[in-house]
């Protein structure tokens, strides 16, 4: 099985003019750039494979990443109440720079490819994830937790037997959020040679045709609905009750 993050399908304008034309006719449809073109997106489907995979990467990556490094913090900023606001500004500087000016700013660092793609992601992710634990953290009845400690419950076991349970419909929200924002702006990652569905629409002849520039935003949005309906389903399997109370 080959690498997804390997092969030149990897490198920002891989795919040359005669391998993007390959199994096209001389119809109509495809030398007028319709709208959408059936028989080639039939013939040519295969090549959106590997870029969807490396598109995948990317998601899980950053967000998986963001969401480790987001919850320390969170959890950090929970105990210690004077942290959350320092927290919350550099998270929210990372999050204002442009994406593709991040990408810039780390090429001398990082290089081209998909490391720098996953790092500039995954600082994206990091505010939204991580807004929603401390918020879901502080929303938990003050009751609770003094019941909680007049059991005897230590504040670790505060923590993850109580606090977090009951934060988890906030945090699986904040985790919808940045996955879906990941897919999108994973699109852009071409722009630091990390591949992707991006660099099949601006490689190669791709760039001014419509239907491979469908197809790969079908997917993009397929997977965004597919993510984000997974995290839905899992919320309801952690946080039962939240469904009774709606």
């Amino acid at each position: 099985m080959s690498d997804p993050l390997a092969g030149p399908g990897w490198l920002l304008g891989a795919a040359a003019p005669s391998d993007f034309f390959r199994d096209r006719s001389d119809g109509g449809c495809i030398q007028e750039n319709k709208l959408f073109c059936p028989d080639w997106a039939i013939d040519n489907i295969d090549r959106y494979t590997d870029p969807t995979l490396q598109h995948l990467v990317l998601v899980f990556s950053a967000v998986a990443a963001g969401f480790l490094i987001a919850f320390g913090l969170a959890v950090l900023a929970h105990r210690h109440r004077a942290l959350s606001s320092p927290f919350l500004a550099a998270t929210g500087v990372l999050y204002t720079i442009p994406s593709i000016a991040f990408f810039f700013l780390l090429l001398p660092i990082t290089g081209r490819g998909a490391l720098t793609a996953i790092i500039a992601l995954t600082a994206f992710t990091l505010q939204i994830i991580f807004r929603n634990i401390t918020t879901g953290l502080r929303n938990v009845p003050p009751e609770v937790t003094e019941a909680a400690r007049g059991v005897g419950l230590t504040p670790k076991q505060i923590l993850w037997r109580v606090e977090i349970p009951l934060a988890m419909p906030e945090i699986i929200a904040g985790l919808r959020v940045a996955t879906v924002s990941t897919v999108a702006l994973a699109t852009l990652a071409v722009f630091a040679n990390g591949g992707g569905l991006g660099a099949e629409i601006v490689s190669g002849s791709n760039i001014t045709f419509k239907t491979g520039i469908i197809i790969a935003g079908s997917i993009a949005i397929l997977m965004a609905i597919t993510f984000d309906a997974l995290l839905l389903l899992t919320g309801r399997l952690l946080a039962p009750w939240k469904r009774v109370e709606a």
